[in-house]
Protein backbone atom coordinates (compact mmCIF):
# COMPACT_ATOMS: atom_id res chain seq x y z
CA UNK A 1 0.00 0.00 0.00
CA UNK A 2 1.23 3.57 -0.60
CA UNK A 3 1.68 6.31 2.06
CA UNK A 4 0.66 10.34 1.81
CA UNK A 5 2.81 12.41 4.04
CA UNK A 6 2.18 15.63 5.14
CA UNK A 7 5.39 18.20 5.85
CA UNK A 8 7.55 21.09 5.52
CA UNK A 9 9.76 21.36 2.17
CA UNK A 10 12.66 23.50 3.03
CA UNK A 11 16.11 25.06 2.57
CA UNK A 12 18.04 24.18 5.66
CA UNK A 13 21.45 25.77 6.69
CA UNK A 14 22.98 23.80 8.68
CA UNK A 15 26.53 23.94 10.49
CA UNK A 16 28.11 21.38 12.81
CA UNK A 17 31.79 20.45 13.77
CA UNK A 18 32.00 18.34 10.72
CA UNK A 19 30.88 21.45 8.30
CA UNK A 20 28.93 23.55 7.27
CA UNK A 21 25.86 23.57 4.33
CA UNK A 22 23.84 26.00 3.37
CA UNK A 23 20.29 26.08 1.58
CA UNK A 24 20.34 21.89 1.34
CA UNK A 25 17.07 20.36 0.38
CA UNK A 26 15.22 19.56 3.87
CA UNK A 27 11.85 19.26 5.64
CA UNK A 28 10.25 17.09 7.67
CA UNK A 29 8.47 15.07 4.64
CA UNK A 30 11.50 15.07 2.47
CA UNK A 31 13.31 13.29 5.50
CA UNK A 32 10.68 11.30 5.86
CA UNK A 33 10.48 10.26 2.27
CA UNK A 34 13.62 9.47 1.59
CA UNK A 35 13.54 6.47 4.05
CA UNK A 36 9.57 5.64 3.42
CA UNK A 37 10.25 5.15 -0.51
CA UNK A 38 12.58 1.92 -0.05
CA UNK A 39 9.21 0.54 1.16
CA UNK A 40 6.53 1.83 -0.52
CA UNK A 41 5.01 4.64 -2.66
CA UNK A 42 5.30 7.90 -1.39
CA UNK A 43 3.03 10.69 -1.96
CA UNK A 44 3.89 13.82 -0.43
CA UNK A 45 2.07 17.04 0.34
CA UNK A 46 3.39 20.31 1.23
CA UNK A 47 3.79 23.55 -0.21
CA UNK A 48 7.47 25.41 -1.87
CA UNK A 49 7.97 28.92 -2.77
CA UNK A 50 9.55 30.63 -6.24
CA UNK A 51 12.71 30.60 -4.78
CA UNK A 52 12.42 26.30 -4.48
CA UNK A 53 14.97 25.22 -7.04
CA UNK A 54 13.56 23.22 -9.73
CA UNK A 55 16.94 20.72 -9.20
CA UNK A 56 15.37 19.52 -6.07
CA UNK A 57 12.02 19.23 -7.43
CA UNK A 58 13.84 16.67 -10.47
CA UNK A 59 15.51 15.08 -7.64
CA UNK A 60 12.37 14.10 -5.34
CA UNK A 61 10.94 12.99 -8.86
CA UNK A 62 14.03 10.85 -9.73
CA UNK A 63 13.75 8.86 -6.25
CA UNK A 64 10.47 8.31 -7.07
CA UNK A 65 7.98 10.16 -4.48
CA UNK A 66 4.71 11.67 -6.05
CA UNK A 67 4.28 15.31 -5.84
CA UNK A 68 0.97 15.76 -7.43
CA UNK A 69 0.01 17.50 -3.68
CA UNK A 70 3.24 19.83 -4.02
CA UNK A 71 1.83 23.02 -4.06
CA UNK A 72 4.12 25.89 -5.60
CA UNK A 73 3.26 29.45 -4.68
CA UNK A 74 4.68 32.49 -5.22
CA UNK A 75 5.74 33.51 -1.79
CA UNK A 76 9.42 32.77 -0.56
CA UNK A 77 9.96 28.60 0.63
CA UNK A 78 10.15 27.72 4.42
CA UNK A 79 14.08 28.18 5.43
CA UNK A 80 15.59 26.96 8.89
CA UNK A 81 19.01 27.38 9.88
CA UNK A 82 20.60 25.64 12.84
CA UNK A 83 23.94 24.70 14.69
CA UNK A 84 24.91 21.77 16.30
CA UNK A 85 27.74 22.13 18.72
CA UNK A 86 29.08 19.66 21.64
CA UNK A 87 25.56 18.44 22.07
CA UNK A 88 24.60 16.66 18.73
CA UNK A 89 21.17 15.58 20.29
CA UNK A 90 20.04 19.59 20.35
CA UNK A 91 20.25 22.59 17.92
CA UNK A 92 20.96 25.89 18.39
CA UNK A 93 18.01 27.47 15.66
CA UNK A 94 19.76 30.52 14.48
CA UNK A 95 16.85 31.24 11.88
CA UNK A 96 13.36 30.03 10.89
CA UNK A 97 11.63 31.77 8.12
CA UNK A 98 8.11 29.95 7.52
CA UNK A 99 7.22 31.84 4.19
CA UNK A 100 4.69 30.29 2.47
CA UNK A 101 4.38 27.83 5.74
CA UNK A 102 1.49 30.89 6.47
CA UNK A 103 -0.50 30.19 3.90
CA UNK A 104 -0.07 26.57 3.49
CA UNK A 105 -3.53 24.69 3.02
CA UNK A 106 -3.36 20.78 1.73
CA UNK A 107 -4.74 20.00 -1.63
CA UNK A 108 -4.98 16.81 -2.24
CA UNK A 109 -6.38 15.14 -5.37
CA UNK A 110 -8.74 12.75 -6.07
CA UNK A 111 -7.17 9.67 -6.73
CA UNK A 112 -4.84 10.36 -3.21
CA UNK A 113 -8.07 10.79 -1.14
CA UNK A 114 -7.92 6.63 -1.11
CA UNK A 115 -4.98 6.39 0.15
CA UNK A 116 -4.67 4.25 3.87
CA UNK A 117 -1.26 5.29 5.42
CA UNK A 118 -0.80 8.48 6.34
CA UNK A 119 1.78 10.56 8.34
CA UNK A 120 1.24 14.06 9.56
CA UNK A 121 4.81 15.04 9.77
CA UNK A 122 5.79 18.15 12.03
CA UNK A 123 3.68 20.77 11.05
CA UNK A 124 0.59 23.20 12.59
CA UNK A 125 -1.64 20.99 14.13
CA UNK A 126 -4.82 23.14 12.21
CA UNK A 127 -3.08 21.64 8.94
CA UNK A 128 -2.70 18.37 9.91
CA UNK A 129 -6.28 18.65 10.85
CA UNK A 130 -7.53 20.06 7.64
CA UNK A 131 -5.24 16.85 5.78
CA UNK A 132 -7.31 14.46 7.45
CA UNK A 133 -10.66 15.82 6.46
CA UNK A 134 -9.77 15.27 2.75
CA UNK A 135 -8.99 11.22 3.66
CA UNK A 136 -12.00 9.47 4.88
CA UNK A 137 -11.54 5.32 5.39
CA UNK A 138 -7.61 5.64 6.75
CA UNK A 139 -6.02 2.61 7.75
CA UNK A 140 -3.13 4.25 9.61
CA UNK A 141 -2.65 7.80 10.96
CA UNK A 142 1.11 8.59 12.47
CA UNK A 143 1.24 12.08 13.99
CA UNK A 144 4.50 13.84 14.73
CA UNK A 145 4.90 17.10 16.27
CA UNK A 146 6.94 19.18 18.18
CA UNK A 147 7.07 21.68 21.37
CA UNK A 148 6.21 24.87 19.81
CA UNK A 149 2.96 23.31 18.82
CA UNK A 150 2.91 21.82 21.95
CA UNK A 151 2.63 25.53 24.11
CA UNK A 152 1.05 27.47 21.46
CA UNK A 153 -1.50 25.07 19.79
CA UNK A 154 -2.18 22.79 22.96
CA UNK A 155 -6.17 22.65 22.93
CA UNK A 156 -5.92 21.80 18.46
CA UNK A 157 -3.08 19.46 18.99
CA UNK A 158 -4.79 17.54 21.98
CA UNK A 159 -8.11 17.17 19.08
CA UNK A 160 -5.56 15.66 16.66
CA UNK A 161 -4.78 13.13 19.17
CA UNK A 162 -8.15 11.70 18.86
CA UNK A 163 -8.35 11.02 15.33
CA UNK A 164 -4.68 8.95 14.94
CA UNK A 165 -3.42 5.60 15.62
CA UNK A 166 0.07 6.18 16.46
CA UNK A 167 1.76 9.45 18.11
CA UNK A 168 5.99 10.08 17.56
CA UNK A 169 6.79 12.20 20.32
CA UNK A 170 10.80 12.52 21.49
CA UNK A 171 11.26 12.86 25.15
CA UNK A 172 11.05 16.02 26.22
CA UNK A 173 7.85 16.68 23.87
CA UNK A 174 6.61 13.44 25.77
CA UNK A 175 7.43 15.34 28.86
CA UNK A 176 6.11 18.46 28.04
CA UNK A 177 3.04 17.00 26.78
CA UNK A 178 2.26 14.88 30.72
CA UNK A 179 4.48 16.75 32.88
CA UNK A 180 5.25 12.75 33.57
CA UNK A 181 9.34 12.75 33.88
CA UNK A 182 9.25 9.09 33.67
CA UNK A 183 8.87 8.24 29.68
CA UNK A 184 6.93 4.55 30.66
CA UNK A 185 4.13 7.17 32.70
CA UNK A 186 4.54 9.65 29.69
CA UNK A 187 3.57 7.26 27.38
CA UNK A 188 1.05 6.02 29.31
CA UNK A 189 -0.44 9.17 29.48
CA UNK A 190 -0.36 9.92 26.03
CA UNK A 191 -1.89 6.55 25.24
CA UNK A 192 -4.85 8.00 27.37
CA UNK A 193 -5.22 10.89 25.09
CA UNK A 194 -6.07 9.03 22.09
CA UNK A 195 -3.34 7.20 19.79
CA UNK A 196 -3.08 3.39 20.38
CA UNK A 197 0.39 3.55 19.88
CA UNK A 198 3.14 5.67 21.40
CA UNK A 199 6.19 6.00 20.34
CA UNK A 200 9.03 7.84 22.59
CA UNK A 201 12.56 8.73 20.47
CA UNK A 202 15.43 9.08 22.60
CA UNK A 203 17.94 10.27 19.92
CA UNK A 204 21.81 8.59 20.39
CA UNK A 205 19.80 6.28 23.68
CA UNK A 206 17.32 4.72 21.06
CA UNK A 207 13.46 4.39 21.37
CA UNK A 208 10.69 3.27 23.41
CA UNK A 209 7.30 2.20 22.02
CA UNK A 210 3.67 1.65 24.09
CA UNK A 211 0.42 0.07 23.39
CA UNK A 212 -1.36 -1.63 25.74
CA UNK A 213 0.29 -4.35 27.62
CA UNK A 214 2.89 -4.09 24.74
CA UNK A 215 5.86 -2.37 25.54
CA UNK A 216 9.26 -2.82 23.60
CA UNK A 217 12.74 -1.07 23.12
CA UNK A 218 15.28 -0.56 21.26
CA UNK A 219 18.52 1.27 21.33
CA UNK A 220 19.97 3.50 18.77
CA UNK A 221 22.51 1.70 16.40
CA UNK A 222 26.14 2.36 17.55
CA UNK A 223 27.12 5.49 15.08
CA UNK A 224 30.82 6.57 15.36
CA UNK A 225 30.84 9.26 13.69
CA UNK A 226 27.62 12.03 13.66
CA UNK A 227 27.88 14.64 10.58
CA UNK A 228 24.14 16.03 10.51
CA UNK A 229 21.50 15.03 12.84
CA UNK A 230 18.85 17.09 11.16
CA UNK A 231 16.37 14.91 10.50
CA UNK A 232 16.95 11.46 11.78
CA UNK A 233 13.63 11.38 13.43
CA UNK A 234 11.93 12.34 10.37
CA UNK A 235 13.72 9.26 8.80
CA UNK A 236 13.16 6.99 11.47
CA UNK A 237 9.53 7.60 11.27
CA UNK A 238 9.67 7.16 7.64
CA UNK A 239 11.56 3.86 7.99
CA UNK A 240 8.52 2.84 10.86
CA UNK A 241 5.76 3.69 8.59
CA UNK A 242 7.10 2.95 5.60
CA UNK A 243 7.46 -0.85 6.86
CA UNK A 244 3.75 -0.75 8.60
CA UNK A 245 2.48 0.65 5.42
CA UNK A 246 2.87 -3.20 3.69
CA UNK A 247 2.12 -5.27 6.14
CA UNK A 248 -1.92 -6.58 6.10
CA UNK A 249 -1.89 -7.33 9.52
CA UNK A 250 0.25 -4.81 12.36
CA UNK A 251 1.14 -7.23 15.59
CA UNK A 252 3.67 -6.96 17.61
CA UNK A 253 6.52 -8.50 15.11
CA UNK A 254 5.42 -6.43 12.73
CA UNK A 255 6.12 -3.50 15.00
CA UNK A 256 9.37 -4.71 16.35
CA UNK A 257 10.75 -5.08 12.86
CA UNK A 258 9.67 -1.40 11.99
CA UNK A 259 11.27 -0.10 14.79
CA UNK A 260 14.30 -1.43 13.73
CA UNK A 261 13.92 -0.72 10.20
CA UNK A 262 13.16 3.01 11.75
CA UNK A 263 16.35 3.07 13.53
CA UNK A 264 18.40 1.44 10.68
CA UNK A 265 17.24 4.11 8.22
CA UNK A 266 18.12 7.14 11.13
CA UNK A 267 21.26 5.86 11.55
CA UNK A 268 22.05 6.17 7.70
CA UNK A 269 20.70 9.86 7.69
CA UNK A 270 22.99 11.10 10.40
CA UNK A 271 26.21 9.98 8.26
CA UNK A 272 25.80 12.71 5.94
CA UNK A 273 24.93 16.55 5.41
CA UNK A 274 20.78 16.38 4.78
CA UNK A 275 19.66 13.67 2.38
CA UNK A 276 23.39 12.67 1.36
CA UNK A 277 23.08 9.21 2.78
CA UNK A 278 19.11 8.43 3.10
CA UNK A 279 19.03 9.52 -0.84
CA UNK A 280 21.27 6.71 -1.91
CA UNK A 281 19.81 4.31 0.06
CA UNK A 282 18.85 0.73 -0.96
CA UNK A 283 16.64 -1.46 0.75
CA UNK A 284 19.56 -4.29 0.53
CA UNK A 285 21.59 -1.13 2.58
CA UNK A 286 18.95 -1.66 5.54
CA UNK A 287 18.90 -5.30 5.55
CA UNK A 288 22.53 -5.37 5.92
CA UNK A 289 22.56 -3.20 8.63
CA UNK A 290 20.22 -4.99 10.22
CA UNK A 291 21.41 -7.79 10.27
CA UNK A 292 24.72 -6.27 12.04
CA UNK A 293 21.89 -4.50 14.44
CA UNK A 294 20.24 -7.98 15.51
CA UNK A 295 23.48 -9.31 16.60
CA UNK A 296 24.22 -6.58 18.95
CA UNK A 297 21.16 -6.85 20.46
CA UNK A 298 20.40 -10.28 21.17
CA UNK A 299 21.60 -11.86 24.29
Amino acid sequence: MSILVLGTVALDTVKTPHGLRKHMLGGSAVHFSMSARLFTEVHLSAIVGKDFPARHIEFLREKGVILDSLIRSSGKTFKWAGEYKGDLNCALTKDTQLGVLLEFSPRIEPRQRKIKNIFLANVDPDIQSKLLDCMPGSRLIGLDSMNYWIHNKRQALLKLFKRVDIYVANDQEARDLTGESNLIKAARSLEKLGPKMVLIKKGEHGVIFCSGSFVFCLPAYPVDKVIDPTGAGDTFAGGFMGYLSTRKKIDRMSIKRALGYGTIAASFNVEGFGVEKTSRLWLTDLEKRLGVFRDLVLF
